[in-house]
């Protein structure tokens, strides 16, 4: 039996899982925080990469990696890690979660004349979360270190170099190049006019590797695949196909799906990134999301557990109350300065049971519209997997289907991500056209029946529109 290690190394802690390279069966598990930064100045959006390392020493710790024939690496998607002409570290890596570059990104929309051109260029709108915005950033405010950088690395572009020692070349992939803002996922190439609008001068640039193309290898053998941004690889760990969308709520609302094209949307609703197999992830967010739950359950004295069971309680449409979840504006629709809203209060309505179940609907209708965006955009949608910290909540996962329309899967839980580079580098391993065919087990799947659930569903979100359009019309109009 062929073992396949994956190696996820996310904003606070790496995964690793070691797997049967024909099943994906997982064998051995690990994990371990990533050491904080240090001094009353250490911001945990810039950390040292060698930190990195140390989480991984640790979570492979007790033999996790014997035996290991290939490993894959999955990281934080959009991160800068700059490097000077010799390969020395300039400064800090910047996360994606770092907020000084929100002004960059601004910046940069308008000095390439708006949404359209960026769309046209590199099928997203630059977000502060991009790499692009973070070289606009330093080009600003520390211009000696901007000057020194020659060469830029993504998480996972640096951890693979880490692993084979001094490779002759570096590598990235094409899901995660297409986070970085210089590389269009519409003609797969990088745009090194971007980067010298955003930087003042052009960098040294990873190669792009295929999706079962080794990196190479490590002194002592082991096979090394492309890597890919944790994204990207969680949709590989989930075996997600043509078709299939996550919908994952956590802080914000994620929702992308797999498409055999490049969504190109002026309009900027649509993020269009690439995934790890040759196909797309075109994405698009929402601002609210799990917040919603739980401010909605401190005002009703509860936890998200308790929210659950009230809304439970409660029925379709909440006694006709609607809840408008934009309590921080809203990027989906374009709502910036918008709030949230409650409507249809009456005698009967004004129970907490009513009141939690319209939050749960108000931030899934919000939800069911972003994958409506997705299918004016010409993606099909035939299954949704719910992933993120409310997504287990019991009241999301039986109301979810009625809004969405649409099977809903809800997967183990697990470290997808970790899972999907390990399948990665089963592919790299193999050398085969298509990656090793993974079943995901203890999957729940949850059909809305088309003569109740679907006209209940229909109802629902008919409710909520009215009201949206009605509060918002400019939502409407766009």
């Amino acid at each position: 039996m062929a073992i396949v290690a994956g190696i996820d190394s996310s904003t606070n802690r790496t995964r690793i899982v070691a797997c049967d390279a024909d099943t994906g069966a997982v064998l051995r598990q690990g994990r371990a925080p990533h050491p904080l930064p240090e001094g009353e100045d250490a911001r945990t959006t810039e950390v040292d990469p060698q930190s990195w390392l140390h989480s991984l020493g640790d979570a492979a710790a007790g033999g996790l990696l014997e035996s290991v024939r290939a490993i894959g690496v999955s990281a934080q998607q959009h991160g800068l890690i700059g490097l000077d002409a010799g390969g020395v570290l300039v400064r800090p890596a910047l996360l994606w979660s770092d907020p000084r570059s929100a002004g960059a990104a601004a910046a940069l929309l308008d000095a390439l004349g708006g949404p359209g051109p960026w769309v046209e260029a590199i099928g997203a709108v630059p977000q502060p979360t991009y790499t692009i915005a973070k070289l606009r950033w330093l080009a600003e405010f520390e211009p000696v270190s901007a000057k020194r950088i020659a060469e830029v690395l993504l998480p996972h572009d640096w951890l693979v170099s880490q692993l084979l020692g001094s490779p002759k070349r570096r590598t990235t992939d094409r899901g995660d190049a297409s986070g970085t803002g210089y590389w269009s996922p519409i003609t797969g190439e990088y745009r090194q006019d971007l980067i010298k609008l955003a930087l003042g001068h052009e960098l040294r640039v990873p190669d792009v590797l295929g999706p079962a193309e080794p990196a190479g290898h490590t002194p002592e053998g082991l096979l090394i695949s492309a890597g890919t941004g944790d994204n990207m690889a969680a949709a590989l760990g989930l075996g997600l196909e043509l078709g299939d969308a996550v919908v994952s709520i956590g802080g914000n609302g994620t929702v992308f799906a797999v498409h055999d094209r490049a969504v190109v949307d002026l309009s900027g609703a649509v993020s269009s990134y690439a995934d790890a197999t040759g196909r797309h992830l075109p994405m698009v967010g929402t601002l609210n999301a799990a917040q919603v739950l739980r401010s909605t359950a401190a005002m009703l004295g509860t936890d998200l557990e308790g929210l659950s069971e009230l809304a439970l309680q409660s029925s379709p449409g909440a006694y006709g109350m609607v809840f408008l979840p934009y309590l921080d504006g809203e990027r989906t629709p374009r709502l910036p300065h918008a709030a949230g809203t409650l409507t249809g209060l009456r005698a009967e309505s004004m129970g907490p049971q009513h009141l939690a179940r319209a939050a749960v609907e108000g931030m899934l209708c919000n939800i069911a519209d972003a994958l409506d965006v997705l299918r004016s955009r010409g993606v099909e949608l035939r299954r949704i997997f719910l992933l993120g910290a409310a997504g287990r909540l019991q009241a999301v996962r039986e109301i979810a289907p009625l809004l969405f329309g649409l099977p809903v899967v809800i997967p183990p839980a697990g470290a997808h991500a970790a899972r999907g580079a390990a399948r990665q580098a089963a592919w790299a391993l193999a050398g085969t056209p298509e990656p090793p065919r993974w079943e995901l087990p203890e999957v729940t799947v949850l059909t809305p029946d088309p003569e109740h659930d679907l006209p209940v569903g229909t109802a629902v979100r008919q409710q909520y529109a009215a009201m949206r359009d009605q509060m918002h019309p400019e939502a409407a109009a766009s």
